[in-house]
């Protein structure tokens, strides 16, 4: 037996992305940061997939570190401690990126799940976010 298979220009797109539609994907942040002078601005504007993916400056990352390290506050084992640590060694926001999941599990561990996605979304301001593609958009 033969079915018909409909081919659309776009690709095959899976009804399983429908699910989370009104999430906001949190992101890494790149690996590159943004020019400094108003030359390089501009070529970076030319030149770049996408310019707004740029990381952040170096300077926040103080700043996002005190955040990440407050979240962790009231946590009183071994855990909590080692992750402090790895927190106060990290080099870049991308690493603080990797960390987040860490920082959910032990809070939802000590505390609850509620708690540890309102830790986690004060976390997530610092990343670069990306709505939700729409249903008729292709890939």
């Amino acid at each position: 037996m033969s079915f018909l298979r409909v081919s659309f220009p776009w690709g095959y797109r899976s009804t399983l992305a429908a699910a989370s539609a009104f999430r906001t994907e949190v992101r890494p942040p790149s690996l590159c940061h943004a020019p400094s002078s108003p030359w390089q601005r501009l070529m970076f504007w030319l030149l770049a997939t996408a310019p707004q993916n740029a990381s952040p400056p170096l300077s926040r990352l103080p700043r996002v570190r005190a955040d990440f390290t407050r979240c962790l506050e009231d946590l009183d084992d071994d855990a909590a401690c080692t992750l402090a640590d790895r927190i106060s060694a990290s080099r870049s926001l991308r690493e603080l990126w990797h960390l987040r999941a860490e920082v959910y599990r032990l809070v939802a561990l000590q505390h609850d799940q509620n708690e540890a996605e309102l830790r986690l979304s004060r976390l997530n301001r610092h990343f670069p976010t990306r709505a939700p593609r729409s249903a008729f958009a292709p890939l």
